[in-house]
């Protein structure tokens, strides 16, 4: 699967949908973005089984903004709604697979239940 583009609109419909969702977050005038791209693009072709959105942050200023990103290039990571990694900076390609097996190993029930924890403990 290649990837695909996400905007203010889409957004929320893409990383809510069971599954794996990496977010890209970039900018045509960013060096290291465009460094990054190749890189993308080919886990996105290697883990068919993964959603690869990629995010123009100049044309949605609003969602990254909201998003709190600082630096581009961005990558975040969902999994059924739930954001378990987000990182500033180009990757290599050996530590993005790192990063993808990680998250498609994270066992979700363990995530909800330290999510839900973490909310009692706050109220």
């Amino acid at each position: 699967m290649s990837t695909i583009d996400v905007t203010e609109d889409t957004f929320q419909e893409t990383i809510t949908k069971d599954g794996i969702v990496f977010v890209d977050a970039w900018a045509d005038w960013c060096g290291p973005c465009k460094q990054f791209a190749p890189t993308y693009e080919k886990a996105s072709e290697k883990h068919t089984d993964v959603t690869f959105a990629k995010l123009d942050t100049e044309a949605n200023q609003q969602l990254a903004a909201a998003l709190e990103i600082q630096a581009i290039p961005t990558l975040m990571a969902f999994r059924d709604g739930i954001m378990l990694f987000q990182q500033a900076g180009a990757m290599p390609p050996a530590a993005f697979d790192d990063v993808i097996q990680q998250v498609k190993d994270l066992d979700m029930d363990d995530v909800r239940r330290q999510i839900a924890e973490q909310n009692a403990g706050q109220e």
